[in-house]
């Protein structure tokens, strides 16, 4: 009889080891996955539409006006924002480089 009771109690404390093993390794990889959803990709931060931003329209000219005269980034611009930084550098590349298109 004993002897009975020892393996119920060892089947129980399996089975408990196994459920609690069990549901860290899913809340473990679920809060993963959440983290790894809710941060952005460095992609995603800079696919921001500029083109009818002034700071994007200075940059595109200044950028084409370089690259006409086989200048590299001949002003130098210092912004209050960076916003209004990132604006401008995105549309002096697509001016420098030749891209026509508005940056999306």
């Amino acid at each position: 009889m004993r002897g009975m009771v020892d393996l119920m109690r060892a089947r129980l404390n399996l089975k408990q080891c196994v459920w609690i093993v069990a549901m860290t390794l899913g809340i473990g990889i679920t809060g993963g996955t959440v983290r790894v959803a809710a941060s952005p990709s460095p992609q995603e931060q800079h696919d921001q539409d500029y083109s009818k931003n002034k700071n994007y329209q200075v940059g595109m000219r200044d950028g084409r006006n370089d690259s006409a005269h086989n200048r590299d980034h001949s002003k130098k611009r210092n912004f209050k924002k960076d916003d209004d930084q990132k604006a401008y550098e995105t549309g002096y590349q697509s001016g420098h480089q030749g891209n026509s298109q508005d940056h999306r």
